[in-house]
């Protein structure tokens, strides 16, 4: 399976280090899904505190179809460890993230920036199924990922992602 990495901003080729004898600008890496990939140096993501229940700090975002509303969300630091992730404004139209203050703040989102958001998807081979995480979603702003948790009321971390819709009139 073939894959490419996405997410690209602001460059610091000297956080990610330099490995061997990659191309400019780009890092190989070894992965159990994927196989060898590689990933653009300005697209790995630092998460900092990590993420909920896994090891590492370095992650990038890695799409196998440019048409998939899906993308993996690759450890650099264990090639055994890639969540399927989605923007969740593409599937719940009133989606919104609220945060506590002092998180904000400690995040630098206290002054309103932009931040790209994700949410893990449990995958499932029955569509109805398909689960992704609301309350504890991916934000991503200057190369920086923190999986924060959702205050917003009703959000779960199991909630079906396609929505049954009511029939008939």
């Amino acid at each position: 399976m073939n894959a490419t990495s996405v997410y690209a901003d602001g460059a610091n080729p000297e956080a990610i280090g330099e490995i061997g004898s990659e191309p400019p600008g780009t890092q190989r890496v070894d992965t159990s899904r994927f196989g060898p990939v590689e990933v653009i140096r300005d697209s790995v993501i630092a998460f900092p505190d990590g993420l909920i229940g896994l090891g590492g700090n370095r992650y990038a975002l890695l799409s196998t179809d440019p048409n998939s509303p899906f993308l993996w969300l690759q450890s650099l630091d264990d090639p055994d460890v890639a969540l399927p992730v989605t923007n969740p404004h593409r599937f719940f139209k009133d989606f919104a993230v609220e945060l506590e203050d002092s998180d904000a703040e400690q995040l630098g989102l206290d002054g309103g920036e932009a931040a790209d958001v994700y949410v893990t998807v449990t995958a499932s081979s029955v569509v109805s199924d398909i689960t992704v995480n609301l309350k504890a979603p991916i934000l991503i702003t200057d190369r920086r990922g923190h999986q924060v948790m959702n205050k917003r009321p009703n959000m779960s971390v199991k909630t079906p992602l396609i929505q049954s819709r009511p029939t008939g009139g």
